[in-house]
């Protein structure tokens, strides 16, 4: 039996991302809860629910969520789309949680119920974290719950907050993580936030492995990013950029060379002394990094994926698939949403 090709340089931590990882001090499953409050933020749940649910895909049951509310019933999302919570929140449901989100919005009222503040202090003392979206941060402020922390509001709501909580430290930052205290002003606040969360638990490369699934760009095939984790010199991550942005159709070496002003030897002495591999090997592994990650998170055809990126034949592909993941492209998992 052929042995199986490992990974090289910069691409060997964006194929083991894939693989099972280590935790940070946590073992188990952790587990989320969202408030509802009345008009949330529609865009900043589902981006921080999104960044959850996509960790799950690359390593299955990390997490669970629940979406509670303060009365029974139903809850109006700021965008008018009406959502029925999984449960009303009381002491038996914050049993278990890890953390525990407050989801607030433009139009959502500054007022907490005497049982709503209850249920947050206690969360605190059961050493649950606390998160507010957009405008949490506010009902965490008022039952005294950012004392001596930094938090982050949506703009409209930060002068309400910095009076009624003098001791908190509010910023003008889009998300802050700080220690047990999550907040974020905005969806893409609510994104990273939930990014950082996750970073305290689990390894750097499920991180990195979310951000290539939900980082989208203009083009159905441009989620793959090699050039920002490289610690290289500024050619040789100019001639990656080059391949990273050319995967339909390769550049041929003296190309690559031409373009960032070096011959083609210095650019293969570039690759060997700074990431330890051939400029052929390391383009290779780059579009089939990309295959790979098509295949598990898109619809598209397997014919599609190997023209998108690069490959001459089907053959040829099944080939140099197999060599690196020890089985057929037709063999995937797909993990399409």
């Amino acid at each position: 039996m052929t042995e199986r090709r490992q990974f090289s340089g910069g691409m060997k931590g964006k194929n083991l991302r894939y693989l099972e990882g280590e935790c940070r001090g946590f073992s188990g499953q952790a587990k989320v809860g969202f408030l509802l409050l009345e008009h949330f933020s529609l865009p900043a749940f589902t981006q921080a629910l999104d960044t959850i649910v996509t960790a799950n895909l690359l390593r299955p049951a990390l997490f669970t969520a629940q979406t509670f509310a303060m009365q029974d019933g139903e809850v109006t999302s700021d965008l008018g789309l009406v959502i029925k919570p999984d449960a009303r929140l009381n002491m038996e449901g914050l049993h278990g949680l890890n953390l525990l989100v407050i989801c607030g919005g433009y139009r959502t009222p500054l007022n907490a119920s005497p049982e709503l503040s209850h249920l947050l202090r206690s969360a605190a003392e059961a050493d649950i974290t606390l998160a507010g979206l957009w405008n949490g941060a506010w009902f965490l402020g008022i039952c005294g719950l950012l004392d001596g922390y930094r938090c982050a509001i949506h703009p409209e709501h930060r002068p309400a907050l910095a009076e009624l909580s003098k001791v908190a430290h509010v910023t003008s930052e889009p998300f802050v993580v700080d220690r047990d205290r999550l907040t974020a002003a905005s969806p893409a606040g609510a994104y990273h936030m939930a990014l950082e969360w996750i970073k305290t638990l689990h390894d750097k490369a499920l991180v990195e492995g979310i951000e290539d699934i939900l980082s989208f760009e203009e083009s159905r095939y441009r989620r793959i990013k090699a050039s920002p984790h490289l610690s290289v010199s500024a050619p040789l991550r100019e001639v990656v950029k080059l391949m990273d942005a050319n995967l339909e159709e390769p550049l041929e070496m003296e190309q690559l060379a031409a373009y960032v002003g070096r011959s083609r030897r210095q650019v293969e002495r570039l690759f060997k002394e700074q990431l330890g591999t051939t400029p052929q090997r390391y383009y290779l592994e780059l579009r089939i990094t990309e295959a790979r990650r098509l295949l598990q998170h898109t619809e598209l055809s397997q014919v599609e994926v190997l023209v998108a990126c690069g490959f001459v034949s089907p053959s040829h592909f099944s080939k140099c698939y197999s060599a690196y993941f020890g089985y057929r492209p037709s063999k995937e998992i797909r993990r399409v949403k």
